[in-house]
């Protein structure tokens, strides 16, 4: 059956939260200087993206909470012992910084405004409603997405097949009529693929390497592929 959906991760795939996160952290370390043990704040910007993967992950598994993982973020990144309210305080002056910096990739407006009269468009993250639903809000996309599904709010993440088929459902159609969108090969591409949608891995950095996913570089390309590709069910007519 042709695609009816596009659903969509939103961080690193239409947002440029890596950088965002990175200007964010560099303006927060300007005024607060970089922590002892950091030979350079790029070092610093380096070790604290790698500490957020590693909470991240930790969250996506449900070893923690949101709050928590935000909480162990900052105690990793200062190695040193914090109170909740410390740590949140901390997080929270980042946090201004990180917003001030937030944008859409310059791809990502015009193709949600093409696939618009064509697909109906969704969003499933592995965040929480409170802060995707400000974020689509202050981009000024929110109403681009009749449906915004968060891994907070349903108790299970990516790549997990029951986070798709919540995603699936809130539209009201079958896996087989949707496709995914995101810029992870395993969490994103490969999670929905065994979920039983079609998935697409956005691939920005051109890391390739994964033969067996289908793979964009950039979202211009996205229209064609929807209408091109026979495995997406579609002819060829998008013009």
């Amino acid at each position: 059956m042709p695609i009816r959906a596009v659903l969509w991760d939103i961080d690193d795939t239409i947002f440029d939260y890596t950088g965002a996160d990175r200007v964010g952290l560099r303006k927060h370390l300007e005024s607060e200087g970089v922590p002892g043990g950091y030979g350079s704040a790029t070092q610093a910007l380096d070790a604290w993206r790698a500490i957020t993967d590693v909470h991240w992950a930790r969250f996506a598994a449900g070893e923690t909470d949101f709050q928590g993982q935000r909480r162990d973020r900052v105690r990793s990144f200062l190695g040193r012992p914090l109170t909740d309210a410390e740590a949140d305080d901390w997080f929270a002056r980042h946090l201004a910084h990180y917003e001030a910096a937030w944008s859409l990739f310059p791809d990502a407006l015009p193709v949600l405004d093409v696939l618009a009269g064509r697909y109906r468009q969704a969003v499933l993250s592995n965040s929480s409603i409170v802060n995707q639903d400000r974020k689509l809000r202050t981009l000024g996309v929110r109403d681009r997405f009749e449906a915004v599904v968060c891994a907070v709010e349903l108790g299970i993440s990516k790549p997990e097949a029951a986070a798709f088929h919540a995603a699936c459902e809130a539209l009201g159609l079958e896996p087989q009529d949707v496709v995914y969108v995101g810029d992870h090969p395993d969490i994103d591409a490969a999670g929905a693929v065994a979920a039983g949608l079609k998935g697409i891995w956005l691939d920005r950095e051109g890391r390739g390497g994964r033969p067996e996913l289908e793979r964009i570089t950039g979202l211009d390309q996205l229209p064609g592929l929807l209408v091109g590709d026979t495995r997406f069910g579609a002819p060829d007519t998008f013009g």
